[in-house]
């Protein structure tokens, strides 16, 4: 994991001393369309020093590696249609037909709307910028949802739903002279208001769905206790079942985690660089804290 990024980041980096400015780009291809001569260019620039029989596998390469992602996310947004929305709350006693014509007309539909989307794109940041407002909104809720029971499917659906529609507005023309930071702190802010508000409001999950969770993920505790003592109650969950857990254990070993991935990362890259004082000190420290983290794992009463 910690290579893979390195190919893309090197093409990147060679990419700045190639063309070292957005002009020297339009150099490069003269007859290129001015109003594509972006940053995002570099990349397919640095394609055309390939030699041909390379080039044109490359070029597959990215065709398949494409057209994977565009299926992937196709099939995703259809599953979460037929299977989130339309068979679970519309029609649940669909048949298996009648649910893959849902999904092939869901397919269609989202491609089209991605194809609409993409024309009113003028570069590949607005694309990604749209991507890192819509995960700022949902990243507390897809944490938070491990912790506390109240959590639902319809909390999803609206955070998703609202921070799309927030990513969208604040993308727009109406939103130009607003900095970064900001757009990101309004979607976050907006988005989980909306689903807080739904979890708060929205009829819980079922007791026996909950009780199974909870049964085989054993979440920890304070923000399952009415879970944890329903069940009890019932006879559904034990005693034994309870986890108990150290929590702030758990958040260090989670920041630990975020250190041992990165140190390798920048580890290998000084490698990769000849640069052995840093590659060991950053590979060496990453192993040693991956035995910090091996050791506190016996702490934390997981069985």
């Amino acid at each position: 994991m910690p290579l893979r990024p390195w190919p893309w980041i090197l093409i990147a980096l060679a990419s700045i001393v190639v063309f070292p400015q957005v002009s020297d780009i339009a150099v490069k291809f003269p007859n290129l369309n001015p109003q594509f001569v972006r940053d995002d260019l570099a990349f397919p620039a640095m394609l055309s020093y390939l030699p041909s029989g390379l080039l044109g596998m490359v070029i597959a390469a990215l065709i398949a590696a494409l057209m994977s992602t565009l299926s992937t996310h196709l099939n995703w947004g259809s599953s979460y249609i037929v299977n989130d929305l339309y068979h679970r709350f519309y029609k649940p006693l669909a048949g298996e037909k009648e649910l893959v014509r849902v999904g092939q007309v869901s397919t269609f539909i989202l491609m089209i709307l991605g194809a609409g989307a993409a024309l009113l794109m003028e570069n590949a940041k607005q694309s990604f910028d749209i991507i890192l407002q819509i995960g700022a909104g949902t990243g507390l809720l897809f944490i938070l949802r491990w912790f506390w029971w109240r959590i639902n499917a319809t909390c999803e659906i609206v955070a998703m739903v609202v921070s799309f529609i927030v990513a969208l507005v604040l993308t727009s023309d109406f939103a130009d002279a607003m900095p970064f930071y900001q757009k990101l702190l309004v979607s976050v802010v907006v988005t989980n208001l909306a689903w807080i508000i739904t979890a708060l409001m929205s009829k819980p999950t079922d007791a026996g769905v909950l009780n199974s969770f909870y049964q085989k993920i054993k979440p920890y505790k304070a923000g399952w206790t009415p879970v944890i003592q329903s069940g009890i109650a019932d006879g559904s969950i034990s005693k034994e079942d309870v986890y108990q857990g150290k929590l702030s254990t758990e958040i260090l070993m989670m920041l630990l985690g975020c250190f041992v991935i990165y140190g390798l990362l920048f580890g290998f890259g000084y490698l990769i660089y000849g640069n052995l004082p840093f590659a060991g000190s950053f590979i060496a420290g990453s192993l040693a804290i991956g035995f910090v983290m091996w050791r506190l794992w016996s702490k934390i009463g997981v069985k």
